[in-house]
């Protein structure tokens, strides 16, 4: 931690300060800033002089004039870099290039197993990646990359661990490879916290407390407080489809317990019970289809699914205190019958204070909450105090 007693220190943080309070967007006079962080004239001026030649700030026209020569007005450049988003998902890859507002410019996708393993999916994700950039211009412009995995990550590695449906992924380590291959960092989470982060920024951006539970082949939830996304001590918080639920007891879940709520709510485990009461279904989407097809048993089982899935949200309710929770992934899209269910749990045995202004609703950021996400994931760090400063170094 700094020592804020020594003049240098109050500079040097005032400094950092100085781009933050800029990536607002509203544009802001050399005066401005030097009132805002108590930094000379003459240092602020050569800051922003710095951000504009890395191509983060730009000046955006001048100021109301109160007598004499008008200020210059300067802002976030945000399309003056770029990010990588990377969603890789159980049978598919995409990545998207984005500016530092978050906006996507162009983005790519593929048919790709996880299960083909690290060297091929991160090859497609390197190419891709290279060739968009390319497309842009310059390989500098890049910043970051993000990139989301389904399954466990440590984020303090960004490593997968122990990833279920990842044969060969084990600890291998991801930002390495395709830092190594891009020249950029790489920040790894998992698929439901980005698809979180995503969620947030498309559609509940003044939202500080939200949950993104994700409904497919597993059960996960993305947790925000605070406006801050909560990875606990090594990343693996929001992990409720492991939670026990007693009605479950005897599903043999795939993590080795029993009784977990991914056992008996998720796509897999609601396909199979169909299938055990004559229905031809294999997957998650079968599941859907059903329930748009007006399927009495398959709506029913997608409805008791969304009341499993309430009783592990009533003690998140309890624990976190929400705003919003949100529900995604390919089983919440058969309508609103699982969202149903989770709302008719959730409201009537969490505490009325809890629910007075709670929502409970469907992803609006559907399918693109996840590139979106991994994109955000990446602006955060390559904007972040440290990387800002990093940079300004190597400038200089």
């Amino acid at each position: 931690m700094a020592d804020v007693t020594r003049d240098d220190a109050v500079s040097e943080q005032a400094g950092k300060d100085l781009f933050q309070i800029l990536r607002d967007g509203s544009p802001r006079t050399r005066s401005e800033l030097a009132g805002l962080t108590g930094l000379a004239r003459s240092t602020v001026a050569a800051r922003v002089d710095s951000l504009v030649r890395l191509g983060l700030v730009k000046p955006v026209g001048a100021a109301v004039s109160t007598g004499g020569r008008p200020s210059s007005q300067f802002a976030l450049n945000s399309s003056g870099r770029v990010v990588l988003g990377v969603d890789v998902g159980a049978s598919h890859a995409r990545i998207a290039l984005a500016d530092l507002s978050g906006r996507i410019l162009e983005q790519r996708s593929v048919s790709l197993a996880v299960a083909e393993g690290p060297a091929a999916v991160l090859g497609w994700v390197a190419e891709e990646g290279r060739a968009l950039v390319a497309e842009r211009g310059s390989s500098d412009d890049l910043l970051a990359v993000g990139v989301g995995l389904p399954g466990p990550v440590e984020h303090s590695s960004g490593k997968p661990i122990d990833p279920p449906i990842m044969p060969g992924w084990d600890r291998y380590d991801v930002p390495a490879h395709l830092g190594t291959e891009l020249g950029v960092p790489v920040l790894v989470d998992n698929d439901v916290n980005i698809m979180a982060l995503g969620e947030r920024e498309i559609a509940w951006p003044d939202v500080d407390h939200l949950i993104f539970v994700k409904v497919a082949t597993g059960i996960g939830a993305g947790v925000i407080s605070g406006g801050r996304l909560q990875r606990g001590a090594q990343g693996i918080a929001g992990d409720i489809g492991h939670v026990f639920v007693h009605s479950g007891r005897d599903a043999v879940c795939r993590c080795g317990n029993r009784g977990c709520l991914e056992a008996i709510a998720a796509g897999p485990a609601v396909a199979a019970g169909l299938r055990e009461a004559g229905l031809a279904v294999e997957t998650s989407q079968d599941v859907v289809e059903l329930v748009r097809a007006g399927n009495i048993p398959a709506i029913q089982a997608v409805r008791e699914a969304g009341r499993l899935i309430g009783e592990v949200l009533t003690t998140c309710v309890s624990l976190i205190n929400p705003e919003v929770i949100v529900l995604g992934g390919s089983l919440a899209h058969a309508g609103d019958h699982l969202l149903a269910g989770a709302r008719e749990v959730v409201y009537a045995r969490s505490m009325p204070l809890a629910t007075s202004n709670l929502q409970i609703t469907q992803s609006r950021s559907g399918a693109n909450a996840a590139i979106e996400g991994a994109s955000m994931l990446a602006i955060h760090h390559a904007l972040s105090p440290a990387r800002i400063e990093a940079m300004l170094g190597e400038e200089r």
